[in-house]
């Protein structure tokens, strides 16, 4: 299932502002950084599908218990399968067991498949990282709409 996860912050605690973490996994890369004490950017670059969704999610949730405020940055993924969608109903799941706040950030290939399994727009979904960070300090960029108002 999931490739075993190393990071060497306290897990009490978030580590210092500006500290970046990556991982690699199955053609994907995934990435840390703390722009605050509270809010993570987790970010995944690659393709997103069957042998590296989990390993992502894993990666991802071992912030949730160090950060209120998760960011998901993934504009840099390139292929985005039916079990990353899967796996990221389990993410949208266990934020909201942990009363995590969190955003993400998609690419083209990430809105291709929201689109189809996604109609109700039930991820939070914001236009850039700029404007998801300065969502989760409180300051109010306009979210990104993923299917158009009727006419």
């Amino acid at each position: 299932m999931s490739s075993s996860l190393s990071s060497s912050s306290s897990p009490t605690s978030p580590p210092d502002a500006g500290r970046a973490d990556e991982h690699t996994s199955h053609g994907a890369t995934f990435g840390t950084r703390w722009p605050e004490p509270n809010c993570v950017l987790i970010t995944a670059r690659g393709d997103l599908d069957a042998a590296n969704s989990n390993d992502f999610v894993d990666w991802a949730l071992q912030h949730s218990d160090r950060a209120s405020r998760l960011v998901l940055d993934l504009s840099g993924v390139e292929f985005f399968g039916t079990a990353a969608f899967s796996a990221l109903h389990t993410f949208n799941v266990r934020c909201a067991g942990a009363r995590a706040d969190w955003l993400m950030v998609p690419g083209p290939a990430v809105l291709r498949l929201l689109r189809i399994c996604d109609p109700d727009a039930m991820f939070p979904l914001c236009a850039d990282v700029d404007s998801a960070l300065a969502w989760m300090r409180g300051e109010t960029p306009r979210l990104l709409q993923l299917v158009a108002e009727p006419r």
